[in-house]
């Protein structure tokens, strides 16, 4: 299959690193041009000089309706949206407070919401467009420990369902992917001391896994590239049949087959 995005411009949130970075190379491989955002100039820079296909970047903060705007207002056009951006903090659910909750919200629901919200007329009128929100194995299997997360991730199952009902008979397909364990940049900080006495980040992966999601039927976290190749596929011209659907990359934790 090859997948040719062309001409295609793609805004792929919180992707200095990560999951996000990974999508964003897999988009730019394919020929769109890749619209990075983050929270650090300098990685920002890096990205966007590797990427090529006159990919460029922004310094924005999405969890405010602001940051958003000013997103919107730089990059008036996008035919590609992936709201990837998201924080995951361990926490008590009963030493949660208001205010951790209320960020969470802010950063991980409301800024797809605004940006979908901004950016979707314009793709319903040109009859193409793709919206993808990054949810979680985590939407479905609520952690104990981050019940504020698995919230924020099924508000994007919802919302994703939602809006590929708005989009009907359009030739603008809305799907939300949703990892398992990854080897992602997050992953290695988690585990960050282990790695620095010189344990290896896909055998940590194993032993999370096994301990953690033992209905895993991989029983190994999943590598950015496997879920980065599923949010590729689904933004392709390929995928116009596709759209509604809850895409899991969890390697089969969850213990239902739909």
């Amino acid at each position: 299959m090859n997948i040719d995005l062309t001409g295609k411009t793609a805004v792929v949130t919180g992707s200095t690193k990560g999951i996000g970075k990974g999508i964003a190379q897999g988009l730019a491989a394919a020929g769109a041009t890749v619209v990075v955002t983050g929270r650090t100039q300098a990685q920002i820079d890096q990205l966007v000089s590797s990427l090529g296909n006159n990919a460029r970047g922004h310094l924005v903060d999405l969890g405010t309706e602001a940051g958003c705007s000013a997103l919107v207002k730089a990059e008036p056009h996008c035919d590609i949206l992936v709201n990837n951006v998201g924080i995951f903090p361990q926490s008590d659910f009963f030493a949660t407070d208001d205010r951790v909750w209320q960020n969470i919200f802010d950063i991980n629901v409301m800024s797809a919401v605004r940006l979908s919200r901004a950016w979707m007329p314009q793709m319903l009128k040109n009859n193409w467009g793709r919206v993808v929100f990054l949810s979680s194995e985590s939407a479905i299997n609520i952690p104990a420990d981050m019940i504020h997360y698995g919230f924020s991730k099924t508000a994007l199952l919802a919302l994703s369902r939602g809006l590929a009902k708005a989009a009907a008979g359009s030739g603008v397909t809305v799907n939300s992917v949703l990892p398992g364990p990854t080897l992602s940049d997050g992953f290695a900080d988690f585990f960050k001391q282990e790695l620095e006495q010189g344990a290896d980040l896909e055998q940590l992966g194993v032993e999370f896994v096994k301990a953690n999601r033992p209905t895993s039927i991989i029983q190994r976290a999943a590598s950015v590239e496997e879920v980065s190749n599923m949010v590729v596929y689904v933004c392709s011209p390929q995928a116009s049949a596709t759209t509604g659907a809850a895409l899991r990359v969890d390697g089969g934790v969850v213990e239902t087959p739909f």
